[in-house]
């Protein structure tokens, strides 16, 4: 069975996270992407801790389905290579400081002219335009600069990062929304964009009514620890066995539920629990009702309590539990991939399901420059003497 994306040519140019997902995105339903790296060094995750067979887990998680090709970014004549593989290309992902690919020879203007039909996904902190364009950026800036920091922790304790890389995910996944809505424009028109994603703009789509409440109303959103601002009771509750477990019974439906299962439908003639506007007001005094009843009961108790009233429930699980979780491996989303020298391990699995093309592990991330002389001959064309004199001259390795 074919893969959606099967025929597409992907060439990344990106680095640490955003940009080699996005490709990795495409690479798993079946484009084949090209990944340019340095000469022998490789990019620049391939060092990061921890490592199996000498292998970076932080650069094998986000480079699957990948081939690689290595050259010498600073020689003017690797240069014309990657002008020559943008050529080929029918979506090219990168996410240097902008200026950088200028700088090379190889900005939006110079490849859409050699190539009117490729698609330039620009991934950066703050766009390739504005006050701010030259700034460096990471994920955890970006949720500083966004509010989103500000949104997250306790109500009296420190402005908290998110427990992952959110926004370099969701700008990833922008990058790729991006991606395959001009793939779609350009079955009409024939011709490429250039398309942009960057980790501020992606940070603060993120905000919920956040904007509105401050510019509108002049309401300033706080934080709220694991409390949801909507409705009530929604919060983490920790049982007798020193679990955690989240119970999310905000709706008028759900809590009758709730304290029907509690055996507590006295709480319902109380007034100051009757709607979902007066639990809110009242959210501390109603959660301590729910503490005290999940208090007598191991988490996987209440979790059980919970399933059978049909309210949303889950204990708050481990890393060593979601290797584990019979859900994620029955969907394929825990899975082995085998590598030449780090062996087999486990990571996550195709997210996107797609009944007719689904996607696939292929290969697992490439060595560096494992696939230089294949792409030289498949994408461009070289004989073998001049890929061997390329690389006698380190141009390309």
């Amino acid at each position: 069975m074919s893969s959606a994306l099967q025929g597409l040519k992907v060439l990344d140019v990106s680095r640490f996270i955003a940009g080699p997902f996005c490709a990795m995105q495409l690479a798993d339903h079946g484009a084949d992407v090209v990944k340019v790296e340095r000469l022998d060094s490789g990019e620049d995750t391939r060092i990061n801790e921890p490592k199996l067979g000498g292998e970076s887990v932080y650069f094998m998680t986000y480079n699957r389905n990948k081939r690689s090709f290595a050259l010498d970014f600073r020689n003017p004549e690797a240069q014309a290579v990657l002008r020559e593989l943008a050529s080929k290309a029918d979506v090219l992902i990168e996410n240097f400081r902008p200026g950088t690919m200028e700088q090379m020879g190889c900005g939006w203007e110079t490849l859409s002219a050699l190539n009117p039909r490729l698609i330039m996904v620009r991934i950066s902190g703050f766009g390739q335009t504005g006050p701010l364009a030259q700034r460096p950026c990471f994920d955890v800036i970006a949720q500083a600069m966004s509010g989103m920091m500000d949104l997250t922790g306790d109500p009296d304790g420190p402005p908290t990062m998110a427990g992952t890389f959110v926004v370099d995910y969701t700008t990833a996944l922008y990058g790729t929304i991006g991606a395959l809505t001009a793939l779609a424009a350009r079955e009409r028109t024939g011709k490429g964009q250039l398309v942009e994603a960057t980790l501020l703009e992606s940070a603060t789509s993120l905000l919920m009514t956040a904007i509105p409440e401050q510019a509108v109303l002049g309401k300033t959103m706080r934080r709220q620890g694991n409390r949801d601002r909507y409705t009530s009771p929604v919060n983490t509750f920790q049982a007798a066995d020193g679990a955690w477990v989240h119970i999310a019974s905000g709706t008028d439906p759900l809590f009758r539920r709730l304290v029907n299962a509690m055996g507590r439908e006295d709480l319902m003639d109380d007034p100051r629990f009757t709607t979902t506007k007066a639990r809110v007001e009242n959210a501390a005094a109603i959660e301590a009702e729910v503490q005290a009843w999940v208090a007598q009961s191991t988490a996987d108790a209440v979790v059980e309590a919970m399933d059978r009233a049909g309210i949303p429930c889950a204990k708050v699980a481990t890393m060593a539990d979601v290797v584990e979780n019979p859900q994620l491996k029955a969907r394929g989303q825990i899975m082995a991939v085998e590598h030449p020298r780090a062996g087999a391990y486990q990571t996550h699995g195709i997210t996107v399901t797609l009944d007719e093309t689904p996607g696939a592990v292929r290969r697992p991330s490439p060595l560096v420059g494992e696939h230089t002389r294949e792409i030289a001959a498949e994408w461009l064309g070289w004989s073998q003497a001049r890929c061997d004199d390329l690389m006698a001259r380190r141009v390309i390795g």
